[in-house]
């Protein structure tokens, strides 16, 4: 299973690439966490907020290959532990499909793309910058599939 994040949002900071990294190089082939960066919709001065997410939508659409289960981070998503979060990532590996998970721009995902996910998860009630997100999700990742393995990490 390869997993695969879209998010909005590009040239990350140094420091997130190393971070991203620190966790991607510990994830076997099978559980390999891929990111796509999916440029923002066009904001400004009086920008229209609902075009921007439009087109957002449209460029993450433009990534979907169908076949895979998606993912959609949501602030009024569900919680999961992590023990959750590895029978989750382990459920996805029985599935046979590898997985997407869609980030959102600072206005988050445009409702039509969380209506066609097949789960919506929060990583939190907090307000989180992107540039975070994309670490914890990389170290939340690692962390499940060393619970799978029995690895000590987790705790």
């Amino acid at each position: 299973m390869k997993i695969r994040l879209l998010a909005v949002g590009t040239k990350m900071p140094a420091w997130v690439e190393e971070g991203i990294e620190t966790y991607r190089k510990r994830l076997p082939r099978d559980f390999m966490l891929d990111i796509e960066e999916i440029s923002l919709g066009q904001r400004g001065k009086n920008a229209d907020i609902a075009k921007a997410r439009a087109q957002e939508a449209q460029r993450i659409r433009d990534k979907l290959r169908g076949d895979e289960y998606i993912v959609a981070l949501e602030v009024k998503g569900k919680t999961w532990s992590t023990e959750q979060l590895a029978d989750e990532a382990d459920a996805w590996r029985m599935l046979g499909k590898d997985v997407v998970l869609l980030v959102g721009g600072p206005d988050g995902l445009e409702p039509s793309l969380s209506a066609m996910a097949n789960k919506t998860w929060s990583l939190s009630p907090l307000t989180l910058p992107h540039p975070l997100v994309r670490i914890m999700l990389a170290e939340q990742l690692y962390r499940a599939w060393t619970l799978l393995v029995g690895h000590p990490y987790h705790r």
